[in-house]
């Protein structure tokens, strides 16, 4: 069942299920298609069991685009890379809670590179593991799928999560994982704010009419 989705929340089509052999034309033509943010995943094989990008190409884009390079960090220890990550052009920076072992000294570190402070968490992962480090966030991105590939299927029990962590959070609340008109009507009016979408834009033929369809869920 759709329903009317708030036409103020962010749209940020996720690289990932994009045509890399023409990466710098996708990524113009969600921006012309309206698209707010660009969603770049980053994955080492370890924490997830895939392996994607790294700095190289978030600095490649960055000249391609005026909007914010979105970057997503399931990666293990991902303090270590976090200024290469800053200085290649990302604009927001999220790593996992589950992935290093001192969160707030991570995101302090993004903090200091001047970058936006993003922290995710896996769909097993309890919100009472953010209880330290939200007032030292901009962002939650919860993952409504299992981070580490594209497609899945929406995890309807996140729903609960992101009523709950709206009621704590002022910040931008970001979802990420099997994202499409119908789960999108029901994350935002959960409370989400940014919705990630891969296949649901650039699996299609008309991107301003998927992006369109995200914002309004008809």
């Amino acid at each position: 069942m759709t329903g009317a989705v708030d036409k103020n929340v962010l749209i940020a089509p996720s690289i990932l299920s994009a045509d890399f052999s023409r990466l710098g034309e996708e990524i113009r033509n969600v921006e012309k298609a309206g698209a707010d943010w660009i969603h770049v995943d980053v994955m080492d094989g370890v924490f997830v069991p895939n392996i994607t990008i790294g700095p190289l190409v978030v600095k490649a884009i960055r000249p391609v685009t005026g909007l914010k390079l979105d970057v997503h960090l399931m990666i293990e220890s991902p303090e270590r890379y976090v200024q290469r990550f800053a200085e290649a052009g990302s604009d927001i920076i999220t790593f996992h809670v589950e992935s290093c072992p001192s969160p707030a000294k991570t995101a302090e570190l993004i903090r200091a590179c001047g970058k936006k402070v993003g922290v995710s968490l896996r769909p097993g992962t309890c919100l009472s593991q953010l209880e330290n480090i939200l007032p030292l966030v901009d962002m939650v991105l919860v993952m409504t799928v299992e981070p580490g590939f594209g497609g899945q299927d929406f995890i309807p029990e996140m729903i609960q999560k992101i009523r709950d962590l709206k009621r704590d959070f002022p910040g931008d609340i970001q979802v990420d994982g099997g994202i499409n008109v119908e789960t999108a009507s029901a994350a935002v009016d959960a409370g989400a704010d940014v919705l990630v979408a891969g296949t649901a834009v650039f699996g299609k033929e008309d991107y301003a009419e998927a992006i369109s369809r995200l914002r309004t869920g008809k």
